[in-house]
C-alpha cells in the first residue's frame, strides 16, 4: 500500500503527472461526500467529506487509484432544516454526477470508482451513471458490505440510527477525533420506526424530531468501535474495487487472445 496518498489525489497533482499516472493504468476514484451538511452537535457539517477522502485515500493505495476532488454537495433533504445544511434538487446532482463522470473518463482512465458516503444519494447516482452508460464504471457504497455490516451488527449497542449516531460518530474517532466533540453527543429521542422522513429540531411532537440532528445514540461511540469499523469498510470497498478493475482485466485479455487467434 502506498504511503504517500498526496500523489494520489489529482487536486495535489500538476496535469502532466496526472497524465501520467492514467498512461500507467491508474483508476479513477470520485468520493462524495457533504461539505454542508448538520451531524449534531457534536460532528462538523464535513464528516461526510472527511469520511469519503479517508476512505478514497486508503482504497487508492492498494488499487493504485487517482482520486478526483470530491462532490461535496449533494441531495441531502433530510437535513434542510438545520443551519448550514445544503441539499442540491435530484436532477441537478443527477446532471452533475454524470457529466463529472463522463469527464473524468474522457481523459482515458481505465476504470472510474464512484465512492458515496451518502443514504439519499444513493439512487440519484445509480441513474446518474445508468444514464452516462459506460461499463467501465462502478458505484461503491460504503455501507453495504459483509465485513461492514457483520461489525456495525456486533458493536452496536444503539436502538436505532443511521446519522450522527454510535456508528458515524466512532468512525469520527477513528479518523478526526480532534474534530469529535463528545461532550456535546446527545441521542435522538426513541422513535416507533427505523429511517425517518425530514428530521425536524422545531416540532417535538414529530416521529422525527431530533434537538441536535442526530438519528440514534452518539453518545455509545467509541474510538475502538471506529477501528474496527473502519478497517471493515476498507477492505469491503477495496474488495469491490480489485474484483471490478480484475474483471475488466480479464475480459480485456480475452478479446486481445481473441483477436489474435
Amino acid at each position: 500500500m502506498s504511503t504517500d496518498t498526496s500523489r494520489n489525489f489529482v487536486e495535489h497533482l500538476t496535469w502532466d503527472r496526472v497524465a501520467s499516472r492514467i498512461a500507467n493504468g491508474a483508476a479513477a476514484i470520485l468520493p462524495i461526500g457533504a461539505g454542508a451538511k448538520q451531524h449534531g452537535f457534536h460532528l462538523p457539517m464535513n464528516t461526510d467529506r472527511i469520511v469519503a477522502e479517508a476512505l478514497a485515500a486508503r482504497v487508492a493505495g492498494r488499487i493504485d487509484g487517482l482520486i478526483w476532488p470530491t462532490v461535496a454537495y449533494g441531495t441531502y433533504p433530510a437535513f434542510v432544516d438545520y443551519a448550514g445544511s445544503i441539499s442540491l434538487s435530484a436532477p441537478l446532482f443527477e446532471g452533475l454526477i454524470e457529466e463529472t463522470a463522463a469527464a473524468i473518463l474522457f481523459h482515458g482512465c481505465r476504470a472510474l470508482l464512484v465512492l458515496d458516503t451518502g443514504i439519499s444519494t444513493l439512487a440519484p447516482i445509480d441513474r446518474a451513471l445508468a444514464r452516462l452508460g459506460n461499463p467501465d464504471t462502478l458505484h461503491l457504497k460504503i455501507h453495504d458490505g459483509q465485513r461492514y455490516l457483520r461489525a456495525a451488527a456486533e458493536l452496536a449497542g444503539q436502538s436505532h440510527g443511521s446519522h450522527a449516531d454510535e456508528l458515524e460518530t466512532s468512525l469520527m474517532l477513528a479518523l478526526a477525533p480532534r474534530l469529535v466533540d463528545m461532550p456535546r453527543a446527545e441521542a435522538s429521542p426513541a422513535l416507533t420506526h427505523e429511517v425517518p422522513g425530514a428530521l425536524t429540531r422545531r416540532d417535538s411532537a414529530s416521529p422525527n424530531y431530533s434537538r441536535s440532528g442526530s438519528f440514534g445514540d452518539p453518545t455509545l461511540a467509541t474510538r475502538a468501535k471506529g477501528e474496527i469499523l473502519l478497517a471493515a469498510m476498507v477492505d469491503d470497498v477495496a474488495e469491490q474495487a480489485t474484483a471490478f478493475l480484475a474483471a475488466k482485466a480479464a475480459a480485456a485479455g480475452n478479446i486481445a487472445r481473441n483477436a489474435h487467434r
